[in-house]
């Protein structure tokens, strides 16, 4: 494993849990255990494709890049719950932009 791909799964799985949090407080109810899970186990693979990305120097590339790829991975999450949480799809553009400038920044 590269160091990139080890900084993007950290972070992922960082913000992962920092999703799974903001998730269960704007729900009504409580969030089953699989749910957020799979919430979490999204940002980390979030994470884990950036990472396996190479490295580019560009910052408007670097934004649009982690902005997509996190917008794409998102998506399969939000599909897979038949679109219920449109504020956690969105987010995944900014984990996506997180992810890829914190990969940048530390220099992998």
């Amino acid at each position: 494993m590269t160091r990139r791909m080890l900084v993007g799964v950290i972070s992922g799985a960082v913000l992962g849990l920092v999703c799974i949090l903001g998730a269960a407080g704007r729900a009504a109810e409580p969030l089953g255990t699989v749910y957020l899970f799979a919430f979490w186990y999204n940002r980390l693979l979030m994470g884990l494709f950036i990472g396996a990305l190479p490295r580019i120097g560009e910052l408007p590339r670097l934004v649009g890049r982690g902005a997509l790829v996190g917008i794409a991975v998102s998506f399969a999450f939000y599909s897979a719950t038949q679109f219920a949480d449109p504020m956690g799809f969105l987010v995944g553009a900014v984990y996506g932009v997180i992810i890829e400038l914190t990969a940048h920044w530390l220099k992998t």
